[in-house]
């Protein structure tokens, strides 16, 4: 889905100074849903239960639900969007609304951006920041468009977002900037 209050797509030959992209993924707050009912229920549980039946796996139902439960809630609103920053100098991913995890990655060790028109959180093992062997690290929170770097180091990064091909476009454009100041 696209915000399209937000749509900085550069005019032929112009790029914004900062260029700002998003994803969204609206079924993790069913996700989230169903944690903080796993807390409600461990709340629940502490309050109105009685406590004869045995305290310890009364306690340990307690602690299990609410452990679980804010497991889940925070685990999955951390990837309900990601946010990505491409400046002069860096391309910063900011995930959920605290922007925690974030990574900035220097437009100086990026040798390369590639467009992937479908990025699927099966192929990376879910939704979330991942990281596989073979493949490298990406944050994926929705089926769909992406951006795949690769680093001077050989690893890619692989971040779904939405117009990703104007993504790509700046990018390679900071990466040419870069390599005219450098020579």
């Amino acid at each position: 889905m696209r915000d399209h209050s937000r749509d900085v797509r550069p005019p032929a030959g112009r790029f914004p100074d900062i260029w700002t992209g998003r994803a969204t993924n609206r079924v993790q707050w069913v996700l989230a849903a169903t944690g903080a009912a796993c807390v409600a229920l461990g709340i629940e549980l502490a309050v109105d239960s009685v406590w004869t039946s045995g305290t310890a796996a009364l306690l340990m139902a307690v602690v299990g639900c609410v452990a679980a439960g804010l497991l889940v809630l925070f685990g999955t609103l951390a990837f309900v969007h990601v946010e990505i920053t491409v400046d002069r100098h860096a391309l910063e991913v900011r995930c959920g609304h605290m922007g925690v995890p974030r990574r900035r990655i220097p437009l100086d060790t990026v040798v390369g951006a590639d467009f992937a028109p479908w990025v699927t959180p099966r192929e990376w093992g879910g939704w979330g920041y991942r990281w596989l062997p073979d493949k490298g690290t990406a944050v994926v929170v929705r089926r769909g468009e992406g951006v795949v770097l690769t680093l001077g180091d050989g690893r890619s990064f692989t971040v779904t977002v939405d117009d990703a091909e104007a993504a790509v476009r700046v990018i390679r454009h900071r990466l040419r900037q870069y390599t005219n100041d450098t020579s």
